[in-house]
């Protein structure tokens, strides 16, 4: 069966409105999501209440804490719609056990399991060794969107870096 099929047959369709968390830092989770129209953001919360975002999720793409669903631990981080989204919730579970029996929804799954490490292989790499200017023109090259969709705030916290900072990286682009 293919991971389309999959989850017409199976999901359960939800319509969150923004500022709706799907699940929350702490949280127990047994579901994988799949997003078909909206943005949701991934975020992790630091002792002090300090955020810090994982990533943005695009229409299309996956989002599921592995450990909570794979192995029983609490979500590691939240997310939360940044504007009103559909999204689909597949139980883990059912979705594991059918991908042992299907080689077709397997190999589906398998490339999804290799999108997101390549995601953030890439991520991390970006993180290690470029600058926070160079992480900047990185994301308006390949997401140029999230700039008209997502707050300032959001998007310097993404590269890792204040508002002001990202407030003279965007000056110093607008003059070269």
């Amino acid at each position: 069966m293919h991971f389309a099929n999959y989850v017409e047959e199976r999901g359960r369709p939800l319509s969150l409105g923004r500022g709706e968390h799907l699940f929350r830092q702490g949280d127990t989770s047994g579901s994988v999501y799949v997003l078909r129209e909206g943005l949701l953001k991934a975020y992790y919360l630091s002792d002090d209440g300090r955020e810090n975002i994982k990533s943005f999720i695009q229409p299309g793409e996956l989002i599921a804490s592995l450990a909570a669903v794979y192995t029983g631990e609490d979500c590691s981080f939240g997310v939360v719609c940044l504007e009103p989204s559909l999204i689909v919730e597949l139980d883990f579970d059912a979705l594991l056990a059918e991908t042992r029996r299907d080689l077709v929804l397997a190999a589906e799954m398998l490339e999804h399991l290799l999108d997101f490490s390549m995601k953030k292989e890439r991520r991390e790499r970006e993180f290690l060794t470029d600058s926070a200017e160079t992480r900047y023109r990185v994301l308006m090259g390949r997401s140029p969107e999230l700039f008209d969709q997502v707050t300032q705030k959001d998007i310097a916290r993404y590269l890792g870096i204040t508002p002001v900072a990202l407030s003279r990286i965007r000056k110093r682009s607008a003059e070269s």
